[in-house]
């Protein structure tokens, strides 16, 4: 459809016997199609993400709007092992106890207290290394 579509990146018409179309609605000239951060062109050899009408490179988008580590922010390559805790997610030598140090492991006791994980013998002492004090356990 030449002479019909108008680009999504410029709004111009778009007259040139090529056109790229990125999802059903959004279709670009081969030149405007660029990454709205870093402006890299985005054709058939960088895969090209959106986000709101706005194209994006895959690195640009992973670190605008990709899950980051809980404890170092940093985001996450899609061969990266992971461990969650609730909501969060963590770089396997990120999850440590936030007391001692120790990596936690898959298989460890450990408890969420506010964003720290803390390692099932550091979970009955306070931050200072006194002993919490317990209240009665419920059966």
């Amino acid at each position: 459809r030449p002479g019909l579509a108008l680009c999504a990146g410029c709004g111009g018409r778009i007259q040139d016997p090529f056109l790229l179309r990125v999802s059903p609605d959004l279709e670009w000239h081969v030149a405007c199609l660029k990454c709205a951060e870093c402006g890299q062109p985005l054709d058939e050899t960088c895969t090209c993400f959106l986000r709101d009408g706005k194209a994006y490179c895959k690195r640009d988008y992973s670190r605008l709007f990709g899950i980051k580590c809980a404890q170092c922010r940093a985001s996450f390559s899609s061969s990266d092992l992971v461990m969650r805790a609730r909501d969060h997610v963590y770089h396997l030598e990120c999850f440590r106890c936030a007391a001692c140090g120790r990596q936690l492991l898959p298989g460890d006791q450990f408890c969420l207290r506010d964003r720290d994980l803390l390692c099932r013998a550091d979970h009955g002492h306070n931050h200072d290394g006194t002993a919490a004090a317990r209240g009665p356990r419920s059966p």
